[in-house]
């Protein structure tokens, strides 16, 4: 696609970056065919190539509007349309550069403009720790909307993490929802990759991945979140300190995953980051890469999980954004657990996308419920849990189905129980 970059942005990064996404795309509107939102609403500008048309015409100088605005925001940034693309578009990218440049220019409304601002102070303040255990206390009280987004329980096995030492070491990232919503997430993984004989160490320091304030257009406070967590993470990467190096930094949550792998070309501008910012990424592993070596290592172990009835959900950010397939459902199989996938539409998205079913809850249901309806086609009841690989999908499909929505780390960790 031939563009003309207006003045403004001719020489810029984002300009050179969005120009060179845009050469690549040719049309052909694959991409469609597989867009929730253009699923769902079958507008060409609710799709993948119609955003893109409306982004080219802002950085071309064409003044964006707030229906301009609202198009971009109703993107999920699943980036389902990059593994259909034939030309290799690298949307996510290409819409984190639109939506910077048309909210710098569209002021939304005072609401907006609040709920915004609470989801990326307050999601990865210190104090949503607290706020979240209130939360359940008081939780048949809130309105439905938050009591939708607060677990009834923490298990008694989220404070039990393993005390062994061992020669093989990973880094993890708890987490700034994670560790409060699901705190048990974190800690089945460690007593899972403990089993198979890795400790699993902690950096006090490092905090939210980046991912909420960059995709809420806070991109200055997205990188500094970022730097945060490798000044943290380094010492242990460089093994400067009394614990030992560590063989990889291992993300539990997918959406985290694909954030921390990208740390390379978001710093890459960076003097001062860029070289440690691409070794973190490249460092980086979600948990179910481990799983080919997990597999022989763990099968004799798992006494809990012959027959157990599983529905398998790939997030958007571990098939789409890490390019990961098939490892979990396999994994899992041939530890002896029954999995099924969706009967159809395994590649689309549940709904969740970080914050957006908080900014776009009617989108956010309606995919949530024929995700569901995809899942359990024989109704709830038929398997035990639905398991899946990221916070935010666990906590948006257990809002409308009675199935457990789990990680599919928890129920290997039971099955080693």
């Amino acid at each position: 696609m031939q563009t003309h970059l207006a003045a403004e942005f001719q020489g810029t990064r984002e300009g050179a970056e969005a120009e060179a996404i845009l050469r690549k795309c040719v049309h052909c509107g694959f991409c469609t065919a597989t867009c929730p939102t253009y699923q769902l609403l079958g507008d060409e500008l609710d799709g993948p190539r119609g955003r893109i048309y409306l982004m080219k015409q802002v950085l071309e100088g064409a003044a964006p509007t707030r229906a301009t605005q609202q198009h971009l925001d109703r993107c999920l940034t699943c980036r389902n349309c990059e593994s259909t693309c034939p030309s290799g578009v690298q949307y996510g990218h290409l819409v984190d550069i639109g939506r910077r440049v048309v909210e710098a220019r569209v002021e939304r409304p005072a609401g907006e403009r609040a709920v915004r601002w609470l989801l990326k102070e307050g999601l990865t303040s210190p104090f949503f720790g607290p706020a979240m255990a209130l939360g359940r206390l008081v939780r048949p009280l809130l309105p439905a909307t938050l009591r939708d987004k607060v677990p009834q329980r923490v298990p008694a096995r989220a404070s039990l993490w393993p005390t062994s030492t061992h020669k093989r070491k990973v880094l993890m990232l708890l987490g700034c929802v994670q560790r409060s919503m699901l705190p048990n997430v974190n800690s089945a993984t460690a007593r899972v990759l403990d089993a198979a004989g890795i400790q699993t160490l902690v950096a006090d320091g490092a905090g939210c991945c980046g991912a909420i304030r960059t995709h809420l257009n806070d991109h200055e406070g997205g990188l500094a979140d970022m730097r945060r967590n490798i000044d943290a993470w380094w010492p242990l990467v460089e093994g400067l300190t009394g614990s030992g190096t560590v063989e990889a930094i291992i993300m539990n949550a997918s959406g985290c995953g694909v954030t921390v792998k990208e740390y390379g070309h978001a710093l890459a501008h960076d003097a001062a980051y860029a070289q440690k910012a691409a070794r973190i990424g490249a460092l980086t592993k979600d948990v179910s890469e481990l799983l080919p070596e997990l597999v022989p290592m763990l099968a004799k172990k798992l006494h809990g999980a012959r027959g157990r009835k599983l529905a398998w959900h790939p997030p958007c950010t571990l098939q789409h954004g890490q390019q990961l397939r098939g490892g979990v459902e396999r994994a899992l199989g041939e530890w002896g657990f029954d999995v099924s996938m969706a009967a159809s539409e395994p590649h689309l998205c549940c709904g969740s996308a970080g914050t957006y079913s908080v900014l776009q809850p009617e989108l956010a249901h309606a995919l949530r419920d024929r995700k569901i309806a995809q899942l359990e086609p024989a109704g709830p009841g038929v398997v035990d849990a639905i398991v899946t690989a990221n916070i935010g999908c666990i906590q948006h499909l257990q809002t409308g189905t009675d199935t457990p929505v789990r990680h599919w780390v928890e129920v290997v960790d039971e099955a080693l129980a």
